[in-house]
């Protein structure tokens, strides 16, 4: 527990650096309208109760299929940064092989700017990559969403690694609470390989905002899933 904490108060001091570095502190420091809105956290906190009991009933089915395919966790857990800049441990269903970020650094980078996207990662594994189409993986991120974390609907969580080659106007797609959708999720799921597109995106989603907006997007989400557009 303590190494825990430790690590994630070295990444938040490392991210004050990179803030302050970045001359735009003010505008990472700004919060979006939609981070203190009640009515998007009872949505939020609804949402986030439908989804776990979801998750329940799935669990011994995925977890049996993780195992059978090979060693490792069932679950994946990756530090990422949410509003503001803070750090939090983000949780999924391991779609990879184990120490998958060990191997990172043997993958080609298809992305363009500050992500990392290979439509034909060899570290995916058989079970993950149907996880990943149906977007099954990303359940126990529901649990982020019941803690506040995260939204439902929000910007796509960024590594730390990530934030910290920000440049200043990337900081703007922090004002808002990291979502398991959003205009990404709607616009082309991982097709969308541009960093820039990205924040263009989660900008356009700040400038239209609004909890039904929110729900929108939800219902989008759930048809780009079950047609699985976009799923790379």
């Amino acid at each position: 527990m303590t190494s825990t904490w430790s690590s994630s108060t070295s990444l938040s001091s490392s991210l004050s650096v990179a803030r302050e570095e970045s001359e735009f502190a003010a505008v990472a420091l700004t919060i979006h309208p939609s981070a203190v809105s009640r009515l998007k956290r009872l949505l939020d906190v609804l949402g986030a109760l439908v989804g776990l009991s979801i998750t329940v009933l799935l669990f011994p089915l995925i977890a049996l299929a993780i195992r059978l395919e090979g060693p490792g966790p069932i679950f994946y857990r990756q530090m990422r940064c949410g509003l503001r800049g803070k750090v939090f441990p983000i949780w999924k269903f391991r779609s990879m092989v184990a120490d998958a970020e060990k191997l990172q650094h043997l993958v080609t980078n298809q992305a363009q700017g500050n992500m990392f996207k290979n439509s034909n990662d060899p570290r995916i594994t058989r079970v993950g990559r149907f996880l990943r189409k149906t977007s099954l993986d990303e359940f126990p991120q529901f649990w982020n969403v019941l803690l506040g974390h995260m939204s439902l609907v929000g910007t796509r969580p960024p590594t730390v690694t990530e934030v910290m080659q920000y440049r200043n106007h990337h900081w703007e797609r922090l004002k808002v609470k990291p979502g398991i959708t959003g205009e990404w999720q709607v616009h082309g799921r991982s097709c969308v390989s541009d960093f820039e597109a990205v924040v263009a995106l989660d900008l356009k989603y700040q400038r239209k905002w609004s909890v039904l907006y929110d729900i929108l997007l939800i219902v989008k989400t759930l048809g780009v899933v079950f047609t699985s557009r976009g799923a790379c």
